[in-house]
């Protein structure tokens, strides 16, 4: 179904390289919809915002009532419920740890520096349909940072509200939520509630629609787009969840990106045989079927310099070490979104209740960003407060650059300081 392929030595990864492009060349094209309905919006506000959500989901109703929403959450089966609320608690407890902590130095000239995090006031966070794990990585971590006011846009789904989103907004404490998803939805977001940041993922118009607005409104510092996997896996691995961890990707996006990486041929080989046989009863199997031909590669690598190569090139959103001994690689990869380390790490539990955000960079842009955290929600002041003493000592030196730099007002500024003292 996939073919086998080799990346060796400087070469093979420039080819490789090239193949990662064209899929990001095309989630990063233009998309002359996306720019009509974000300037429309800005334009004609509601009125605009109503036109596309009836024109692309036949929705009237943009504001559920608070009586859709509890009947909503009453037809929620219990068993759901229990599991919004297990994953919430193993979410919660891990993201506290990330709270942002203040810092001040003082000097031997009792100069005072300081550095304080401050929430975010307004967020907006975009939720898929039928998603309420994304909804609980979103605001979980934008409670823990204190964030006053989060609004929710989700998609209604065959004209209706999803139980178990509307069960995890409640449960977050969010009073404004908007039936609303697309561009559409990432437009009224950033004119019409005016929001300060907007988080959360989505498809490809979304994603652009996020990348069009931002300096408007703040994005996430990555591409939250479709999902992507890399899986290393050796002789001892078993095969079945190998294949199961490559299909669970798969079957999110037809624009998702699925890789195996193993020296081992004869398990490339077998994996490739058994992936139809454990498409058959998978309910999305045209999708995932559509994005393993698109996106998936199975790649023999030559050793673990090769491996280390690979990975670091590819710097996958989800990384599975579904190996023998994941440790001897773990310190030498520098790019990934996040890391399941060991056979019982399915990264599929990571989407859910692990605890660590799901929300995560895309697109290679693991390179340089990580996933979404509280420190996403939270805007970072600084403090000063220069003594009489520190401005004659640490002035007189900063007199010195300005007038290197031919700012001469500068230095007035800091010469009219030392004067007055």
């Amino acid at each position: 179904m996939i073919k086998i392929k080799k990346f060796i030595g400087p070469r093979g990864l420039r080819i490789l390289e090239q193949k990662l492009d064209k899929r990001r060349f095309y989630q990063n094209n233009s998309i002359p919809i996306v720019s009509r309905i974000l300037k429309d919006i800005k334009k004609k506000k509601t009125k605009a915002l109503l036109k596309y959500e009836k024109k692309f989901s036949n929705n009237k109703k943009i504001k559920p009532s608070q009586k859709e929403i509890n009947e909503a959450v009453i037809n929620l089966s219990p068993k759901i419920k229990k599991a919004i609320d297990f994953a919430y608690g193993r979410i919660f407890k891990y993201h506290l740890l990330q709270k942002p902590k203040d810092t001040v130095f003082k000097d031997n000239l009792n100069n005072s520096l300081g550095y304080k995090s401050v929430p975010i006031n307004k967020v907006g966070i975009y939720v898929p349909a039928n998603l309420p794990s994304t909804l609980l990585m979103n605001a979980i971590p934008a409670k823990v940072a204190g964030v006053k006011k989060i609004i929710l846009a989700s998609p209604r789904y065959n004209n209706k509200l999803n139980p178990a989103v509307m069960y995890a907004a409640r449960k977050l404490g969010i009073k404004e939520i908007l039936s609303i998803g697309g561009a559409q939805a990432i437009g009224s977001l950033t004119y019409i509630q005016k929001v300060d940041k907007i988080v959360g993922p989505g498809n490809i118009y979304v994603a652009k629609a996020k990348k069009e607005v931002f300096g408007d409104v703040g994005v996430e510092g990555m591409i939250a787009g479709p999902s992507e996997i890399t899986i290393l896996a050796d002789k001892k691995s078993e095969i079945k969840s190998v294949i199961t961890s490559l299909i669970g990707q798969a079957e999110h996006d037809v624009n998702s990106q699925c890789i195996i990486i193993s020296k081992d041929i004869k398990m490339l080989k077998s994996i490739n045989k058994l992936i139809k046989l454990n498409l058959k009863s998978l309910s999305r199997k045209q999708i995932a079927e559509k994005s393993l031909k698109k996106n998936g590669l199975l790649i023999h690598a030559q050793n673990d310099k090769n491996i280390i190569d690979l990975i670091n090139l590819i710097a996958p959103e989800h990384l599975e070490l579904n190996v023998s001994q994941p440790k001897k690689y773990l310190k030498k990869i520098s790019n990934a979104g996040s890391v399941c380390i060991g056979k019982f790490s399915a990264m599929a539990v990571t989407d859910y209740n692990a605890g660590t955000n799901h929300v995560l960079p895309t697109m290679g842009s693991a390179r340089f960003s990580s996933g979404l955290n509280v420190g996403d929600f939270c805007k970072k002041i600084s403090y000063i407060n220069l003594t009489k003493k520190g401005i004659e000592v640490i002035g007189k030196q900063a007199i010195t650059l300005a007038e290197y730099e031919n700012l001469e007002g500068h230095a007035q500024s800091i010469k009219s300081r030392i004067r007055s003292n």
